[in-house]
């Protein structure tokens, strides 16, 4: 509800953009980093993936293990991320949990820890039971979608007014679930959750506000604090892993988002741009939620900070202080499934058009293909997914003020030419 600011975004009701909302809990600086879940938008959620510590995979009670989720968590597999799962919309009809915990391990190879347990069945929890405090909360029936705080209970396991909330059945069956995880279930590791090999799993509803504090205190509990991914704590670095334009729709504005690996941030600093080698001067730096922002003054590791793009920055640059120079490893670059032509409808829209192909191109929503004496009065697109198409064509009407004609092609690959004297040929 907070996170896709895009028109399109509610309109259609999925997010298609990652997005930065940052905040203050307990005492912690929460960095979040929203990426879509549709699978026509996985380049941009492999990128953002680049720039976190930790990930929370939420799995639909109902849907279970997703093709998307699988593609996902193989990303945070080979960087031993640490995946913390809440499995979702527990206020509907859904699978059983000890059905979700073997789809985790047969499906994705990862074995997890239930960190609560749902009391109730099918659609019809009334609450959890904490395995670490050995207590039951209930949760009162929610009437407003989760804008408000939903109210619970809290009881100890020995209590008998909770029995006779719950009924005596479902009573029955959560003891059972006990004894079954105390016996047969995964032992609790620390060690094995922070090299990604277990998931802590928790049981909730996020649209009531069913369970979802008691996720959050303990992710923060457990969650890995910043790491600094250089050999120096104490100098400055960080890299690019989004690019957004027209935020903001009266200014046209174009942001690059940098994760800040390590050293202190400090506003109009100047910092070594690895692509160009030069030293650029970092004002106006920002910090967000969702849409809204913030002029800052400091920042530190783990921080994501919009910086101004005057058309400079790049996915995956590297910036850094001057006196320890160095270049972290490229982002991964994921080959597009499908390709359309586009060209401008007015002729007249041209310059507006090529603008837009070319910011559209550089946030790495598109990717941009050009034929020899083709000219420029059209391109080849690529996307990873078909929805991206919609996503593009609704963006240069919008943004850019121009209409397209679209042409599917009937390519499924696009591959760089490398030949025996060394020469290669590449997409533009």
């Amino acid at each position: 509800a907070v996170s896709d600011w895009m028109e399109i975004e509610k309109q259609r009701g999925i997010s298609v953009t990652s997005s930065v909302l940052q905040f203050d809990y307990d005492g912690y600086r929460i960095n979040i980093l929203d990426t879509p879940g549709h699978q026509d938008f996985s380049e941009d959620t492999y990128r953002t993936l680049m720039a976190v510590d930790s990930a929370v995979m939420i799995i639909d009670a109902a849907k279970g293990v997703e093709a998307q989720t699988r593609k996902l968590f193989r990303v945070c597999r080979q960087r031993g991320i640490p995946i913390f799962t809440f499995v979702n919309k527990l206020d509907r009809f859904g699978k059983a949990p000890l059905d979700l915990m073997d789809e985790l391990e047969n499906v994705l190879g990862i074995r997890s820890y239930p960190m609560n347990w749902p009391i109730g069945t099918d659609g019809t929890y009334r609450g959890v039971y904490d395995r670490e405090k050995n207590r039951i909360e209930l949760f009162a029936e929610d009437a407003t979608h989760g804008q408000e705080t939903r109210v619970s209970e809290v009881f100890e396991m020995d209590d008998p007014v909770w029995k006779e909330r719950v009924g005596a059945e479902a009573a029955a069956a959560l003891a059972d679930d006990i004894e079954l995880l105390r016996d047969a279930g995964e032992a609790f590791d620390r060690t094995a959750i922070d090299a990604g090999e277990l998931t802590p799993i928790f049981f909730g509803s996020a649209m009531t506000n069913f369970g979802v504090q008691n996720f959050l205190e303990e992710y923060i509990r457990l969650a890995p604090p910043p790491a600094s991914r250089t050999s120096s704590d104490e100098h400055f670095s960080g890299f690019v892993f989004k690019i957004q334009a027209n935020m903001n729709p009266a200014h046209r504005d174009r942001l690059a988002f940098i994760r800040i690996s390590s050293g202190k941030f400090d506003r109009n600093m100047s910092v070594w741009h690895a692509p160009t080698g030069k030293l650029i001067k970092l004002a106006q730096p920002q910090q967000f939620l969702a849409q809204d922002r913030q002029i800052i003054d400091t920042a530190y590791p783990g921080d994501i900070v919009g910086l101004f793009d005057p058309g400079v920055f790049g996915i995956g640059d590297t910036l850094c202080d001057p006196a320890h120079k160095f270049k972290f490893e490229d982002f991964p670059v994921f080959p597009p499934e499908r390709f359309a032509r586009v060209s401008a409808k007015d002729t007249m829209k041209r310059k507006q058009f090529v603008k837009g192909i070319e910011q559209l191109t550089q946030e790495g929503a598109i990717q941009l293909f050009e034929q020899v004496g083709a000219g420029l009065d059209s391109y080849i697109v690529g996307t990873v997914g078909t929805l991206q198409f919609e996503v593009l064509e609704y963006r240069l009407k919008n943004e850019y003020n121009t209409e397209i004609t679209m042409q599917m092609q009937p390519f499924e690959t696009a591959r760089w030419l490398a030949f025996p004297d060394g020469r290669t040929i590449t997409p533009a």
